[in-house]
């Protein structure tokens, strides 16, 4: 196992600890209530569409969920050039340099993602639920999670539809001297773009 210390496997083992870290902080999120994969897909959702007519849609990007594509791309990365270099270093003694090794470990883990995507795209509910819109997300309650909301600077907030989807957007009051807090509930009532959206305050908090 020396060719995990050697320098030219740098790359590939820092892809690893990559997947770990990712694994340690989704654990971590759902420890407390937040799930990181679903804040990542509500924000894929949002250029779902452009990515359905671009290369990412070749990788069923907003088909199968973000964070699991990245995990797999990481991982098929990472075991490609470790398994290229200890190939290479047992026939003929010595490491690939990292800038044939990186592009070519990856370029090879891109179909591996292509299959994965498309066996776990099956697997998605693929029902109306499933495929909402964030537009439709205008009129509904929303709360905000980080920071202070102003106008142009956006604050992180968390809504749900009427099938009980969790997503995470962006939101900025609609006039300006005004600002959302931490914790206050809000009312979208516009879609600026993607998943920024204007508000105002929750006429009716006791509702929420």
């Amino acid at each position: 196992m020396e060719f995990l210390a050697a320098p030219q496997s740098l790359p590939f083992v820092a892809a690893i600890v990559i997947v770990l870290m990712i694994g340690l902080v989704e654990g971590a999120a759902a420890y407390f209530g937040f799930a990181f994969s679903e804040w990542l897909d509500a924000y894929s959702l949002g250029g779902a569409d452009v990515a359905a007519d671009s290369w990412l849609g070749w990788l069923h990007v907003g088909k199968a969920p973000l964070l699991v594509l990245l995990v797999i791309l990481l991982t098929a990365f990472a075991l490609i050039g470790l398994t290229a270099n200890a190939f290479t270093h047992g026939l003929f003694g010595f490491y690939l340099y990292p800038l044939l090794s990186v592009p070519l470990a990856l370029f090879a883990a891109i179909p591996v993602v292509r299959i994965s995507g498309a066996v776990i795209a099956r697997y998605v509910p693929k029902d109306e639920t499933s495929a909402v819109t964030l537009d439709s997300l205008v009129g509904h309650v929303a709360v905000v999670m980080n920071g202070t909301a102003r106008t142009n600077y956006p604050a992180e907030a968390k809504v749900k539809n009427e099938q009980g989807q969790t997503f995470y957007v962006h939101v900025e009051p609609d006039s300006e001297g005004v600002e959302f807090e931490s914790g206050e509930s809000v009312l979208l009532v516009k879609q600026i773009s993607g998943a920024r959206f204007q508000a105002i305050a929750n006429p009716r908090p006791d509702f929420l």
